[in-house]
C-alpha cells in the first residue's frame, strides 16, 4: 500500500494527526507531494519529514519537491520568512540541501505521483516529455484520461478550486485518471490522506473511521 499526502503548509498538528492514520508496517511506503513550508511551523514539517526518513529510510518515506520548496531554493522565499526581505535561519543550509535533493516525482505500478502534474500530451514518454516547471507548477489541473491506465495523484490545486465548491477540501477524482489530493490544508485544518493500493489499482480515502473507496466527485456529489 502507498499512503500520499501533499501541501503540508507548515500546519504540524495537522500533519501528525494525518501521520497517525499511516500505516507503515511491511511494505508499506508513504509519499509527500511536496510544499511543505510556508505556513505556521514549516521548520517543525521539515523536521518530522527528516525524522520519518531517518526512522523508516527514504525508499519508505518518499518527499517529492513542490513548488515552495523551487522556491526557496531558488532564493524566492525563505523557508520561514513572509517575504523576498526576511532573513535566512542560521540553518538554512541543512534544509535547503535536504530539498535540492528531492525528486520530481515518483512512480509505484500503475500509479505517478507529483506535486503538480505531468505533460499528459507525452503519454507514455511523458517522463522525458515534462520539464522541471510542469512537475511542480502546472496550472491549471487537468482532468480527463491520460494515456493507458495510468493514473496520476498530485497536490498543488486546491480541490475546492478544482470541484468549483469552496466547501470541499477532501480527495477529488476525475473518475478517468486523476486523482487531487491538496485539502488547501491553510483554510480548511485538514490533510486528506489517499492510499493506493499497487497490486489491484484501488485507491482508498483514508479517515479516521476506516480507508473508503474512492469515487468520482460527479458521482459522489
Amino acid at each position: 500500500m502507498i499512503y500520499a499526502m501533499s501541501d503540508i503548509h507548515g500546519c504540524l498538528g495537522a500533519f501528525e494527526y494525518a501521520l497517525s492514520l499511516v500505516d507503515f508496517s511491511g511494505a508499506n511506503k508513504l509519499v509527500l507531494l511536496g510544499d511543505y513550508v510556508h505556513g505556521p511551523d514549516s521548520y517543525g514539517v521539515l523536521n518530522k519529514i527528516m525524522k520519518l526518513q531517518r526512522k523508516y529510510g527514504n525508499d519508505k518515506v518518499i518527499a517529492l519537491l513542490g513548488n515552495h520548496e523551487d522556491m526557496v531554493c531558488d532564493g524566492r522565499w525563505p523557508i520561514g520568512g513572509t517575504g523576498d526581505d526576511a532573513a535566512y535561519e542560521e540553518e538554512d543550509d541543512r534544509y535547503l540541501m535536504w530539498m535540492q535533493s528531492l525528486p520530481r516525482y515518483y512512480t509505484e505500478g500503475n500509479t505517478i505521483f507529483v506535486h503538480a502534474g505531468i505533460d499528459e500530451e507525452a503519454e507514455d514518454l511523458w517522463e522525458w516529455g515534462t520539464d522541471d516547471f510542469t512537475f511542480t507548477e502546472k496550472y491549471p489541473a487537468q482532468t480527463g484520461r491520460f494515456y493507458s491506465d495510468i493514473k496520476i495523484v498530485a497536490g498543488h490545486i486546491g480541490t475546492a478550486v478544482i470541484s468549483g465548491d469552496p466547501r470541499f477540501h477532501d480527495i477529488y477524482f476525475d473518475g478517468e485518471s486523476h486523482y487531487y489530493i491538496d485539502g488547501t490544508v491553510l483554510d480548511s485544518g485538514v490533510i486528506p490522506i489517499i492510499k493506493v493500493d499497487t497490486e489491484n489499482n484501488k485507491y482508498y480515502r483514508v479517515t479516521e473511521m476506516g480507508a473508503w473507496l474512492i469515487l468520482p466527485y460527479d458521482e459522489d456529489h
